[in-house]
């Protein structure tokens, strides 16, 4: 295994962005502050998190209702501060874009409009470890149309562990109506073929949509390039706005302004005839139509701290240095005696390593033993699979050589 010394050497070559974060303190083994690899599960908060969010709640005080349109960041529109870096983010237009809801909130509402199920075309592909939100999301969808045996999960081959492209692209069919796949898979850190997969699953004539929970601030992506027709996110994860943090929805141009059904309320109507109070909804020709709700403006502050951070390093850099750390940590594990079921090829995967692993323990009793002997924090899905997230935000090289020697001494027993 490398050095703890050659592990210090590339932080001091290649460094990230920890100063810009807190890092919660290690209450055991040797080292200060934890080598935190839970970032898919929940990310660590901005440092500046605190400070601009108490701004927000202070307008409040100082201006009560008269904060709706007066102050540094008037609420009324408020949402719009974070449409064009959510939408630069995932390569969309900010018309395509909006910050609202939570993520499973945000696709049912989206597949409102765009699952249309027939009576010969009903069908629903996801994966079959697919996170378990979509797959009740998914379920409900279709037992509200009236259809008991629309899910179909599709399935790795004997003796894999993530699906091929072309395993999916032979599952489309006349009878598939919605494909809902996610854009990188939570399990097992598998990147999906998102322009691939949405090319053809349009061409066989479904609708394709994408849960990007695990690839937005994860991976580059081009949604609008891509000709995707709708996808949703979280902002707690990659993006560390907070625990249960507003998520995020897009819906192509080529669907705005038309007649797709939709749930509606206050939101969905026109910002600058809101206040008329007409009984009538006017929606415009964006994403925002897709709103129902006043947005909560103390939610979407952490979220308009972190897409700022997001927006001033560029997802393009993030991604290279989240290359060469997963390859750093991949490198580590060699030595280690897990299997990594996460795809090798750098181009299929995210900035997470899954370990399949063996012995006595279970991923959680394992998981425990890092995080209090030995400071390191990963995550656990039981009962053999732990996940480690090198975020190339705040993770560093050293962190990734504490985590893999922890794994080892642990292991050997």
């Amino acid at each position: 295994m490398s050095s703890e010394a050659e592990a210090r050497a590339l932080d001091a070559s290649d460094p990230g962005h920890r100063e810009l974060f807190d890092i919660p303190t290690a209450t055991e083994g040797r080292y200060r502050e934890v080598a935190y690899f839970a970032g898919n599960s929940l990310g660590l908060r901005p440092k500046a998190t605190r400070g601009e969010l108490l701004a927000d709640l202070d307008s409040w005080a100082a201006l009560g209702v008269e904060g709706h349109l007066e102050g540094e960041r008037p609420w009324l529109p408020y949402h719009e501060l974070l449409t064009g870096p959510a939408a630069r983010l995932v390569g969309a237009l900010p018309s395509e874009t909006v910050v609202m809801n939570s993520l499973t909130v945000n696709l049912h509402l989206l597949m409102v409009s765009f699952y249309r199920p027939t009576a010969s075309r009903y069908r629903i592909l996801i994966e079959d470890s697919a996170f378990p939100s979509d797959s009740y999301a998914v379920q409900s969808q279709a037992r509200f149309h009236g259809y008991d045996d629309a899910v179909v999960r599709l399935k790795p081959r004997p003796g894999e562990d993530c699906l091929r492209t072309a395993d999916v692209l032979d599952r489309l069919g006349d009878d598939v109506a919605l494909v809902l796949l996610g854009g990188v898979n939570y399990l097992t850190g598998e990147l999906m073929d998102i322009p691939a997969m949405t090319t053809a699953g349009q061409a066989a004539g479904a609708v394709v949509g994408w849960d990007l929970a695990h690839a937005a601030g994860n991976v580059p992506l081009e949604l609008h390039e891509w000709g995707v027709d709708f996808a949703a996110w979280c902002s707690y994860k990659y993006l560390n706005s907070g625990p249960g943090s507003l998520a995020a929805a897009f819906v192509h141009e080529r669907h705005l302004g038309g007649q797709l059904p939709r749930f509606e309320g206050w939101w969905s109507t026109e910002a600058s005839t809101r206040f008329e109070m007409a009984a009538e909804s006017r929606p415009p020709a964006s994403a925002d139509a897709w709103q129902v709700s006043n947005p909560p403006i103390f939610s979407m502050s952490p979220v308009r701290t972190s897409l700022e951070i997001f927006d001033r390093i560029g997802i393009g850099v993030l991604r290279e240095r989240s290359l060469r750390l997963t390859a750093y940590l991949e490198k580590l594990l060699a030595a280690v005696p897990v299997q990594v079921i996460t795809p090798t090829d750098p181009v299929r995967r995210g900035a997470q390593l899954s370990l399949r692993i063996g012995g006595a323990l279970t991923a959680g009793e394992l998981a425990k033993k890092l995080r209090f002997e030995y400071g390191v924090i990963a995550d656990a899905r039981e009962p053999d699979v732990l996940r480690l997230a090198p975020v190339p935000l705040y993770s560093t090289y050293h962190d990734c050589w504490r985590a893999a020697a922890a794994l080892a001494e642990v292991i050997a027993g």
